[in-house]
């Protein structure tokens, strides 16, 4: 295993060993024993700089599992360094900031082992050359930013945003495993790499169309394009370093990772041009103009970053463009490539330290509604000055960095409409309206941030606390991020060479790309453009509270977040309803729907496929196998009379018991062992849990009830007997247990055959049975320590909480 592997594992081997330092050292806060894992992480990755501004790559590969095409290989070239980068250095300021955020009270070793996990999560994202365990940590992020999410776990909103979070990326997460899945069978591979070799193979695969589909819906969940973007909102609910890390620069970026990274490989279809240029614009404008009426700064910074988002993604649509084009044609479609790059720095720069200035804001007056904030100028200086820069960097003021990267965005919008192909000449002429309308919005939004906050009149009374500066501490994270808003505004030069030529060499699968990013290119339509959004926008600023009454008119049923509480969510809407009609807590019911399904499925994949019952090669049935199974029907009958619950358990076991016996008669000692041992221990447990409940009290069964019992349990039984013939008959393969036989001692070198069944020939079946099990335990012992209140009443007759243990 290699550095670099080391250095993706990192932070998940210290997630381990953090709780462990929470619990037996806390004289100084967490943060500090964290701090250093990133910034060492980000140094490290500094180190292939010159590397990939050579234009070389970097593999290392690491054999996990080949025969499942699963090896942990890495790969280092422009696009993942870029990434890493953002990850890990973003990652300290958020690790700074939090130092001070967070209170010594909080339950810090949770949420530093969370945020551990998530941005190993994203190293391993960004880095990995396999396709599955790309997958893998994909799924990681999803899970570990629900724990952040929900890190208040106190408050409902936090529960409600971290669900709504779990769900659609999950979903998206499922889709995307099906897309790679297709992906490596029309590629013959699960190294990206060698699938961006194979891309003719794979282009002319019948996968083609169904795995670019699936992969964009794992993209588009994971950045919050629209439709998806309902999850990213309620997400802001975590703590603001949350916020700040997951929502402006990792996190919600992945998916425009994916679509820049399979890019090579879907470039050659119109469909991925219009869709992910459409998606994109669409989730701009959108956005833009929903984050102009929210009255939450949390909520006016989630939509835009939606609205970021979405522009960028509509970057990476036309730079897609230049695959159908060569020489200097393609050079006009892959500078927005450069664009979509230089905007993901810049974002996560001026968004970084908004959230953070933000949380800032929030911790020191109490409050993020608009309505009670204002005239903060003078009381809170520093964070006014952080704002200003990076709220107009967003707005695409210049001289700062935001302003840099919107001329070229809307440069990149412009220039496709010359393009000959795709209808982009024509109907792509609606691509820069968009984009200008969307960046007017933006302009607006972005503006307002600053002077809701820090002008009008401070309104003291309105404020839960006195408004004071936040401390020097909460300041520096932003502070930094601030100053390289101002930096890489004057000086992108320090930024072309070193990380977006690299990167957008690896997007455009092509070498030697000069970035060229000036403060002025001259009267361009860009530059026209740009001039006509400051006036529009100043205009709709003036003109604020007259159109915004339009956009708070609109319907609720027309939102996207209605039709999800009605349907994506478990409770309260149809959903809900819907499970509850069948979830009743009554353990027969669910019985008798589990049973009759399988019995109706059964009936009609018979009638659909008709099997044949050959007994030809049934053995005799002997006089002692008739003892037994009579023993076995008379014990199991005598269940259904029991009186007691302790001679259940007797009757129970006793059929159980002699199960065992028929091994015994069939050749099979250690399976009997096996059995009794099950046996004993099972009935000694249940002996020991049933002692603790009160007496067995049996409802009034109807005759409908004992009539539908007895029907399920009949045709159950009829059908797993039908079954179970139906596969003795129907053998079309030679059994397996010639393999074991022959094998047992050469290729597992065991001499007891049912052991090196279980745990060599059939190990991963016994890993994965071993986890249900760890992941039960953890269940059992959770909620043994889990706080639970229950209702009692005095003596008066009234309700009284108790916490119990």
């Amino acid at each position: 295993m290699s550095v670099l592997h080391i250095a993706v594992l990192l932070p998940l081997i210290f997630a381990l060993i953090i709780p462990f330092v929470y619990r037996f050292y806390k004289r100084i806060h967490l943060g500090w024993f964290v701090l250093p894992i990133p910034v060492v992480l980000f140094i490290y990755f500094l180190s292939y700089i010159s590397t990939t501004m050579s234009g070389n790559t970097v593999m290392q590969k690491a054999n996990w599992m080949p025969h499942f095409g699963m090896n942990f290989n890495l790969y280092v070239d422009g696009l993942g360094l870029l990434f890493s980068l953002l990850i890990t250095g973003i990652g300290s300021l958020v690790v700074l900031y939090s130092i001070s955020y967070l209170s010594r009270q909080e339950q810090l070793g949770n949420f530093y082992v969370y945020l551990l996990l998530f941005m190993g999560a994203m190293l391993g994202v960004v880095l990995s050359d396999n396709i599955i365990i790309l997958y893998l940590f994909w799924e990681l992020t999803s899970f570990s930013s629900f724990l952040l999410i929900s890190f208040w776990r106190s408050k409902q909103a936090s529960i409600y945003g971290a669900q709504k979070s779990m769900l659609v990326t999950v979903f998206g997460g499922l889709s995307l495993l099906g897309g790679l899945i297709l992906l490596s069978i029309a590629g013959g591979s699960t190294s990206i790499q060698t699938l961006i070799q194979n891309v003719s193979d794979i282009q002319t695969s019948p996968f083609f169309i169904l795995s670019m589909v699936f992969v964009l819906i794992g993209a588009m969940t994971k950045s919050a394009q629209f439709p998806f973007y309902v999850w990213l909102p309620d997400a802001m609910e975590a703590p603001t370093p949350v916020s700040a890390y997951l929502h402006s620069a990792t996190m919600v970026k992945a998916g425009l990772y994916l679509v820049a990274r399979m890019t090579p490989i879907y470039a050659v279809s119109q469909g991925w041009i219009w869709t992910v240029t459409a998606v994109g614009l669409i989730t701009l404008f959108w956005a833009s103009l929903n984050a102009t009426k929210q009255q939450d700064l949390k909520g006016i910074l989630a939509f835009s970053t939606v609205s970021q988002l979405g522009m960028i993604m509509s970057m990476l649509g036309i730079g897609a463009v230049s695959y159908h084009f060569e020489g200097s044609e393609s050079q006009i479609y892959i500078a927005a490539f450069t664009a979509a790059v230089f905007h993901l720095i810049n974002h996560a720069t001026f968004k970084g330290a908004l959230f953070m200035i933000t949380g800032a804001i929030d911790h020191t007056t109490g409050t993020r509604d608009v309505k009670k904030l204002g005239g903060l100028l003078t009381i809170m200086p520093i964070s006014f000055t952080i704002t200003i820069i990076t709220s107009l960097s967003m707005a695409g003021v210049p001289p700062f960095n935001g302003f840099l990267s919107k001329e070229k965005f809307l440069e990149s919008m412009i220039d496709v409409t010359q393009a000959n192909i795709f209808s982009l000449d024509t109907l792509g002429l609606l691509i820069p309206i968009i984009a200008i309308v969307g960046s007017i919005f933006t302009f607006v939004y972005s503006v307002r941030f600053i002077g809701q906050i820090f002008l009008g009149s401070h309104k003291v009374d309105a404020l839960p606390k006195k408004a004071h500066e936040a401390s020097l501490l909460m300041l520096v994270s932003p502070a930094i991020l601030a100053i390289l808003v101002i930096v890489f505004g004057f000086f992108p030069s320090l930024l072309t060479g070193s990380l977006i030529e690299p990167a957008v060499d690896a997007i455009s699968h092509s070498s030697g790309t000069t970035a060229e990013i000036h403060m002025f290119h001259g009267f361009t339509p860009a530059f026209l453009s740009t001039l006509g959004i400051y006036i529009v926008g100043i205009v709709l600023i003036v003109t604020f509270a007259y159109w915004v009454k339009l956009l708070q008119q609109h319907p609720t049923k027309l939102t996207i977040n209605y039709w999800y509480d009605k349907f994506g969510a478990v409770t309260p809407g149809y959903s809900g309803k819907f499970t509850d009609a069948y979830v009743t807590g009554f353990t027969r019911n669910n019985l008798v729907i589990i049973f009759a399904s399988l019995v109706v499925i059964s009936i009609v994949t018979l009638i659909v496929t008709p099997f044949s019952i050959d007994l030809k090669d049934v053995s005799a049935i002997r006089p002692f196998e008739l003892i037994i199974v009579v023993l076995i029907i008379t014990a199991a009958s005598m269940i259904i009379f029991a009186k007691s619950r302790l001679f259940s358990i007797i009757m129970a076991s006793a059929v159980g018991y002699a199960v065992a016996i028929f091994f015994i008669f069939f050749g099979a000692p250690d399976l009997a062992l096996t059995q009794f041992v099950v046996e004993s221990i099972s009935t000694a447990l249940f002996l020991l849990c049933f002692y603790h409940l009160p007496n067995l009290n049996r409802h009034k069964e109807t005759r409908e009830f004992k009539v539908v019992n007895v029907i399920i349990a009949v045709s159950t039984g009829i059908i797993v007997t039908i079954l179970g013939l139906i596969a003795y008959g129907n053998r079309h393969y030679a059994s397996i247990a010639a393999f074991y036989k022959e094998h047992v001692y050469d290729l597992a070198h065991g001499t007891n055959m049912v052991n090196v069944i279980l745990v060599d020939f059939r190990g991963t079946d016994t890993l994965f049975e071993s986890a249900v099990l760890g992941i039960a335990g953890l269940g059992v012992y959770t909620m043994i320590k889990l706080r639970t209140n229950t209702t009692k009443q005095d003596k008066g007759g009234k309700n009284v909480e108790q916490t119990e243990k």
